[in-house]
């Protein structure tokens, strides 16, 4: 189990994950090295990584998609753990209700998606059938997801350190941040120093080149923590069907509640796909059963709860933790 300090520092973390450890020892007011040895046994433990979340349009051309595995009976578990080796899958879940398996995939060129959703996917053993949604548009990601744990005045110490990003163009990434974005999305913590040595660069160079990635939000710095060790131990992945003129407000309104993970309008059979985490059951019936009921526009809903999370995004899960190699 976390203790709350541990907890304090995962939400401080959320805030700026790059903050230094005298900046978030500040925040948190306790020493610097009881926030790094608090750090070092996080990672250690395999419970925490602090990882750089690559904008789209830098890792493929074309958005990803949601797709949603039928399998022979018995046959989920096998089938899932082949589909989460393929290198486009970025989440893959074991899950129980619309599907069998649940795949969050980004193929890295739109002409390759065919292959992928047409032969590859149905050609694992023990698959019977799939269903697939494009993401038009992401409304929120994993990476604004929080633990409202801090203070404003924690908050604000810890903004310091914060790098807001305003926008970039896809064809205007050099060769030497190509390189810098495989470093960043491995360790969002990176040093210059560090990133320096592995590029053949110069600290400073180093330096100007991360500062210049994030601040372009080519990379955005993000906490991974399985939401279970957090107490949030029940997650669904909710399908909606909302008449056209309804998709936006709805999805807007989705991706302020506080379960959302990762909110996103699609094309497809559903036009919303409301990823979200829960306490408990109770939670999410509320959700489900007071939440959603204002919103305009909802005609359908098909939820698949999460049994066992086996990827996610594009690293290995076993047990509420990161699995220490490949399944």
């Amino acid at each position: 189990m976390l203790t709350e300090p541990d907890l304090d520092l995962i939400a401080a973390l959320q805030i700026a994950p790059r903050a230094s450890v005298a900046t978030l020892a500040e925040a948190l007011d306790v020493s610097a090295s009881t926030v790094g040895r608090r750090l070092v046994r996080l990672e250690e433990q395999r419970i925490l990584r602090v990882i750089g979340q690559v904008e789209w349009t830098a890792r493929a051309r074309g958005n990803p998609r949601h797709v949603w595995v039928t399998t022979e009976p018995g046959a989920s578990g096998s089938a899932a753990k082949a589909l989460a080796r393929f290198p486009e899958v970025q989440l893959a879940a074991e899950t129980a209700g619309r599907s069998d398996v649940y795949l969050a995939v980004h193929v890295p060129d739109r002409a390759e998606a065919r292959e992928l959703l047409a032969e590859r996917i149905p050609g694992v053993p023990g698959v019977a059938g799939t269903h697939s949604e494009l993401v038009l548009r992401a409304l929120t990601r994993a990476d604004s997801w929080r633990l409202h744990r801090l203070s404003e005045d924690q908050q604000k110490i810890l903004s310091r350190e914060q790098v807001v990003p305003d926008g970039f163009d896809a064809d205007d990434v050099g060769p030497d941040e190509r390189r810098l974005i495989g470093l960043l999305a491995g360790n969002g913590r990176i040093t210059a120093a560090e990133a320096g040595r592995s590029l053949g660069l110069s600290q400073s160079t180093a330096y100007r080149l991360i500062q210049s990635t994030l601040r372009r939000g080519i990379v955005r710095p993000r906490v991974e923590v399985e939401p279970a060790q957090l107490g949030y131990e029940l997650e669904a992945v909710i399908a909606l069907t909302i008449t056209p003129g309804a998709i936006q407000a709805v999805a807007g309104e989705l991706a302020r509640h506080p379960s959302a993970r990762y909110v996103s309008i699609v094309a497809g059979t559903a036009s919303v796909i409301h990823q979200g985490v829960f306490r408990n059951e109770d939670e999410m019936a509320d959700f489900l059963t007071r939440d959603l009921a204002p919103l305009p526009g909802i005609t359908a809903l098909q939820v698949s709860v999460v049994l066992r999370m086996l990827r996610r995004y594009w690293l290995y899960r076993e047990d509420g933790r990161f699995a220490p190699d490949r399944p």
